[in-house]
């Protein structure tokens, strides 16, 4: 195992001291809690936006806390949930008085230590609604949308709701803003290479050198299958084929897709990804309104990729992907 890094066990800890040091203008920490991650700008009367997740994913979750997008995150270790404690000391430090929408991805322990949080916050009179990101196609069938794993499509729901909550919007309409993205965004990924978890220091899962796995999950979860390396043409055809045959778009609608580089595959072949998904929508008369391309939720140094693509649904729903946002890791203009 090649990392940069002091102990293993300090993995997340030295990370933190890191971006708050770096970043200390706009991200900060409660007094008593260097995971509880918060934003320096407090605005009174706005619903605050918590999220949260285990390590390694940069920058998914902590990255999207800034201006016009979240408030607050919680922070696990590696691929851990973070505590109930933690959620719950982010969201009375973030709290405008106006209430706080829970947004986290859809793995056990997050829902568990999420509804923890939750009657914590009811006791001290916070009001919370929660939603969980569940876009990751190849998890679960269209029967079982509910277990489906959240993955990078949940870029969709920060950037729908956070502008819904810069606007003023009350805690029905900020959550509003996030359902409606989530019913609109479906996800597939795929993986060249695993990552290593610093803790473990081996790789947490296996491929041959000319093998890859479609429907890996961002854990190392098993994907629907393991097979020769596809092109990139290849990997757009399924890719759409999976995503269009759960949520139908017809000719003449609009989409936004977001194409996510899990850690370790560069911008250039990521853009190669790109220009094969547009000329297959195109191709069906479906037309792109906003093309997103980059690391928006990685794993660790793991090969490969994901496509997200988010249904347009209104105009207001074009406005609120259009809101700039400024965040130590993500800025829109």
């Amino acid at each position: 195992m090649k990392k940069l890094m002091n102990a293993a066990g300090n993995y997340t800890d030295d990370m933190l001291r890191g971006i708050y040091s770096a970043h200390g203008n706009q991200a900060t920490y409660t007094a008593d809690d260097l995971r509880a991650y918060c934003t320096t700008n407090k605005i009174p009367g706005k619903v605050s936006i918590v999220t949260g997740g285990g390590t390694g994913h940069l920058p998914l979750f902590l990255g999207y806390v800034g201006e016009n997008m979240l408030d607050g995150c919680a922070v696990g270790n590696v691929f851990q949930s973070p505590s109930a404690e933690c959620i719950f000391n982010v969201s009375k430090e973030v709290d405008n008085g106006a209430g706080v929408l829970f947004l986290f991805g859809n793995y056990s322990g997050d829902i568990m230590n999420f509804d923890m949080a939750s009657e914590f916050c009811e006791m001290e009179s916070i009001e919370i609604r929660s939603i969980v990101g569940a876009d990751d196609v190849n998890s679960a069938g269209p029967d079982h949308i509910e277990v489906r794993r959240g993955v990078a499509g949940i870029f969709f729901l920060y950037k729908c709701a956070g502008a819904k909550a810069a606007q003023l919007g009350t805690l029905d309409e900020v959550y509003a803003a996030a359902e409606k993205a989530k019913t609109n965004t479906r996800s597939v990924g795929f993986a060249f290479e695993p990552c290593i978890i610093p803790e473990v220091g081996h790789p947490n899962f296996t491929l041959g050198e000319n093998e890859m796995a479609m429907g890996m999950g961002i854990h190392g979860e098993p994907g629907i299958w393991n097979g020769p390396i596809l092109t990139a043409d290849e990997i757009a055809e399924a890719s759409l084929k999976t995503i269009l045959e759960d949520m139908p778009v017809k000719e003449g609608e609009e989409v936004a897709i977001l194409i996510n580089g899990l850690g370790a595959t560069s911008i250039e072949e990521l853009y190669i990804l790109s220009g094969c998904l547009d000329a297959r929508l195109k191709a069906k008369g479906i037309k792109i309104y906003r093309t997103f391309v980059g690391e928006f939720a990685t794993s660790m140094e793991m090969s490969g990729a994901s496509v997200s693509i988010c249904r347009i649904a209104d105009d207001e729903m074009k406005q609120q992907l259009d809101m700039p946002v400024c965040t130590p890791f993500y800025t829109q203009k």
